[in-house]
This record gives C-alpha cells, sequence and structure tokens, in this order.
C-alpha cells in the first residue's frame, strides 16, 4: 500500500509545496450563521478568543450539573441534535439576544456536545478568513487508557505554517475537572487521535480496538472506528454532521468486517491521513461512492428514527 496519494490538482500547492488553504475558509452548509453573520464581526478570530466566545454560548450536555451546577430538563436536550450554526444562533438568541461575546450563564447557553464546540468553533475562524476544518477522532484525554470519541477543530497556524487542533470544549472548569495539562488551543496529536491515525494504528497492531468508542455507553471496537471515519471524511468535505448520524457503508454495532470492508476503510484512512495532499481523492470518493455519499436523510442513531440532514 502506497505511503500517500497524490492525485493531480491535489491542495498542494506545486510552486511552493504548501496547502492550497481556501476550501477551508469557505463556509460550509452546516457551518455558514446565515442571516447572523453581521453578528460574528465583532467577534475575536484568534483561537484563544474563538475558544472563550464559544465557551460562553455552549454548555456540554453530559456534564451540565455535575461541572456547572445546571440541572439540564429534559425538554432542553433535543438542543445536542441541532445540525447547523445557524440553528444554534436561533436557540441562544431566543433566549438571551444579547450580543455574542458576552458569555451567558449556564442556563442560557445552548446544550450541545464537542460537535458543537467544534462546529461553532470553524464557523467564526472561517468568517474571519481563518482557514478551518473539522476533524473526527479519539481523545487520550478522558479516561485513562481509552480513546473516548470526540470532535475537535483543526486551524492552520499561520505563523507555523501548519494546521493545529483547537478543543473549545475544556474551558477551565472542565480543564480542572479532568485534570488537563497540555494546551487545548494547539491540542498534541498523540493526545487527539483523528479516526485515521486510530484506524491504521489498530489495523497495525499498534493499539487495542477496544480501547476506542463510548466508554459509557460500551460501544467500542473496529467497527466504531469505521464509523468515524466516514464521518471524518463527510466532515472534511464540509458535511458537518452529527456524530451518531449513520449512513451508507458505516457498520453496525458490533459488526465483523468482512476483508472488502476491511480493504474499503483501509482507503478512506489512507487519503485521510493527509486531507491537504488528497482532497481531490476525497472529494471524488465521497462524491461519487454510494458507500460513503451523503444522503438526503440520515440514521439518528441516539433517537433511532431517519432524519432530513438538511434542517428547514
Amino acid at each position: 500500500m502506497p505511503a500517500a496519494v497524490r492525485p493531480a490538482g491535489s491542495l498542494i500547492d506545486a510552486h511552493t509545496a504548501q496547502p492550497v488553504l481556501a476550501p477551508f475558509v469557505k463556509q460550509s452548509s452546516f457551518s455558514t450563521p446565515g442571516r447572523h453573520a453581521p453578528l460574528f464581526d465583532a467577534l475575536p478570530g484568534d483561537p484563544v478568543g474563538v475558544a472563550r466566545v464559544v465557551q460562553g454560548l455552549l454548555i456540554y450536555e453530559h456534564v451540565s450539573e455535575p461541572f456547572y451546577g445546571y440541572a439540564l430538563p429534559d425538554a432542553r436536550r433535543d438542543e445536542s441534535h441541532i445540525r447547523s450554526v445557524e440553528r444554534i444562533i436561533d436557540t441562544l438568541l431566543a433566549r438571551d439576544d444579547r450580543p455574542l461575546h458576552v458569555a451567558r450563564p449556564p442556563e442560557g447557553r445552548v446544550v450541545g456536545i464537542c460537535h458543537h464546540f467544534m462546529l461553532l468553533s470553524l464557523a467564526i475562524l472561517r468568517h474571519h478568513g481563518a482557514p478551518a476544518r473539522g476533524r473526527g477522532g479519539f481523545g487520550a484525554y478522558f479516561n485513562p487508557g481509552k480513546f473516548e470519541d470526540h470532535w475537535v477543530c483543526e486551524y492552520w497556524k499561520a505563523d507555523e505554517a501548519r494546521w493545529a487542533l483547537l478543543d473549545s470544549q475544556f474551558d477551565d472548569v472542565f480543564s480542572r475537572n479532568l485534570g488537563i495539562r497540555h494546551d487545548v488551543h494547539d491540542v498534541p496529536y498523540d493526545q487527539f487521535l483523528t479516526a485515521s491515525n486510530a484506524w491504521r494504528q489498530c489495523r497495525a497492531g499498534n493499539l487495542d480496538p477496544a480501547q476506542f468508542g463510548i466508554e459509557f455507553s460500551r460501544l467500542r471496537g473496529l467497527w466504531f472506528i469505521a464509523g468515524s471515519l466516514v464521518r471524518d471524511l463527510a466532515t472534511l468535505n464540509g458535511c458537518e454532521i452529527l456524530p451518531w448520524d449513520v449512513w451508507g457503508v458505516q457498520p453496525l454495532p458490533d459488526a465483523t468486517l468482512s476483508p472488502q470492508d476491511l480493504a474499503f476503510f483501509d482507503e478512506i484512512a489512507l487519503l485521510t491521513a493527509d486531507p491537504d495532499a488528497n482532497f481531490d481523492a476525497l472529494r471524488q470518493l465521497f462524491a461519487r461512492d454510494a458507500r460513503v455519499r451523503m444522503t438526503e436523510t440520515v440514521f439518528n442513531a441516539l433517537r433511532q428514527r431517519e432524519e432530513r440532514v438538511f434542517e428547514g
């Protein structure tokens, strides 16, 4: 298997050997603030400032009470199924119409999970012209010895000409409770493994697939990583769907993968290992292959029902 795939016309500039960043500055149908775009003008565009703003607008569903002292009403849990930034801002302003740079108290924030922190972060960065993209993978900093399903924002660190990881979910409260010691504005790649890295490490026998998944749901294994690969592929193509949206080739829980399945997921893992070099191939695969191509509806695995991808 080749070490990398670099098709003609990939996102590596032939003259500078640097990534062509424009595709990751453009808002997607999910990240666009839509009619709320003018409200983003006053927001900071640096990663530290972006994280601070996002942390004042969102609250992580599963730690609302133990970390922030807010007993989340069951009626509000549906907010974590919002798929677009425009809807996030709609929901926020309906409760508190102050400017977005004003941090809300816990009860005034929109309920979400890591995906929403990622999505709102990249929306703000893109609004200010900074290349940013979502990445699906696994965090090593939740449960020692485990790699938990997680989503972060990858942004272009222009002063160092490299991509960096921003985990805006981790404010001071979250970091203190989990004992986080690394820089959450530049997360080390050995602390967050992309789905591609996780898959390749497990396939090489370096890591155990049973370490990867969601601990409290007891959902773990190579099948889970395969699903993350597909969602990471979609996200790199500007289709930042929910972490529990299922379509196409994504395996069922605890499924045994066939040799054909393994070969296809190997291909996705190889391509997503270097999205810049392989962007054209990623785009063509996602657009043309029915096994991963985005459909009008997906199966929401938490709600156990089919839902339309684009809200409206």
